[in-house]
């Protein structure tokens, strides 16, 4: 399918935040990155893709800015930016990666703790469990790309529950990029971190098949982690609500991530869980009697459902980031 773009006018700038504005183009909700089309102002001539809203989308409540054709022709590139986010496509655009420079990262990661999460409404119960450690979020492909993007990195950043961020591969828009998740836990080590946590952005790719879905950037972060002589701990997904079979209780996300890297992380698994455990991996029992209290004033919302409605969910989570602080 082509790409669906459609001509317009801004006619509200809705909110700006680092890296991103909220836009209404001709009263539609919109969303642009300026690192990416440059700046946009009310009443600009824009280009925006609509596709994702046009076919209902879980994450495709707003159009993205393609183009703005006001103020973002001709625009110079970044300077000493060289290697190519999005390369070979027409949003191509060029930033600095911190494997340019000559001191790219750590070789090892010494037993640092690396939490790996299949979706992004796990990282602010993860973090929560972290509390009181130095942070890096890096962010992985299988969901969306930008960074700016989630609301909840920003208030966990001011919260002093993430200190920095790294945007992996085709993610942009974090303190630094890198590219590869290799590289990110690499440079997360030098950069003094105690533990990182791994996830995609906000939404998730998924066709309902047990390789074909976004959750699998887990298993790289996984991966990466136990390659680079790390503690890999996966934040298993489970659910009491969510109707789909495949959702409910374990996770089939976790379930294809233990499959393939049981053997080499561990499994946080909350006590108490009614829910049965996954029966690949090594699983560690973790006390979370008071994550509701660590977790308060956080966005806590996955799939529509909140912490009074899917609780486990939460407290799975947090039982990652707790089991994480533990080995630091």
């Amino acid at each position: 399918m082509p790409l669906s773009l459609r001509r317009g006018t801004v006619t509200a700038v809705v909110e700006r935040r680092e890296g991103l504005a909220r836009l209404e183009v001709d009263g539609e909700a919109c969303v642009a990155y300026p690192v990416v089309t440059g700046p946009v102002a009310l009443g600009d001539d824009v280009v925006v893709n609509v596709q994702a809203r046009a076919l209902g989308l879980g994450s495709g409540g707003f159009d993205v800015l393609y183009a703005n054709l006001t103020r973002g022709l001709e625009l110079p590139g970044e300077d000493g930016a060289h290697v190519m986010k999005l390369p070979y496509t027409p949003l191509q655009f060029a930033l600095p990666h911190v494997e340019e420079t000559a001191t790219a990262g750590a070789a090892r990661l010494g037993g640092m703790p690396v939490v790996a999460c299949s979706l992004h409404s796990q990282v602010a119960p993860v973090c929560a469990g972290l509390a009181g450690r130095r942070v890096v979020y890096v962010q992985l492909p299988g969901g969306a790309l930008p960074v700016a993007l989630s609301d909840a990195l920003r208030l966990l950043r001011e919260r002093g529950l993430i200190e920095r961020t790294a945007a992996a591969g085709a993610c942009f828009g974090a303190d630094v990029e890198t590219v590869s998740v290799y590289s990110a836990l690499a440079y997360a080590k030098e950069a003094g971190a105690d533990a990182v946590v791994c996830a995609i952005g906000p939404g998730v790719v998924g066709t309902g098949t047990p390789l074909g879905h976004g959750g699998t950037a887990a298993a790289d972060a996984v991966a990466a982690a136990a390659a680079l002589g790390g503690a890999p701990i996966l934040a298993v997904r489970v659910s009491e609500r969510d109707e789909r079979p495949r959702q409910r209780g374990v996770s089939h996300h976790a379930e294809t991530v233990l499959s393939l890297w049981g053997e080499r992380c561990r499994a946080a698994w909350p006590v108490g869980c009614p829910i049965d455990p996954p029966d690949v991996g090594r699983l560690d029992p973790v006390d979370v009697d008071d994550w509701r209290e660590a977790c308060a004033g956080l966005p806590l919302e996955s799939m529509g459902r909140g912490a009074d409605d899917d609780p486990w969910f939460f407290a799975a989570a947090f039982a990652a980031g707790r089991l994480a602080r533990s080995l630091t």
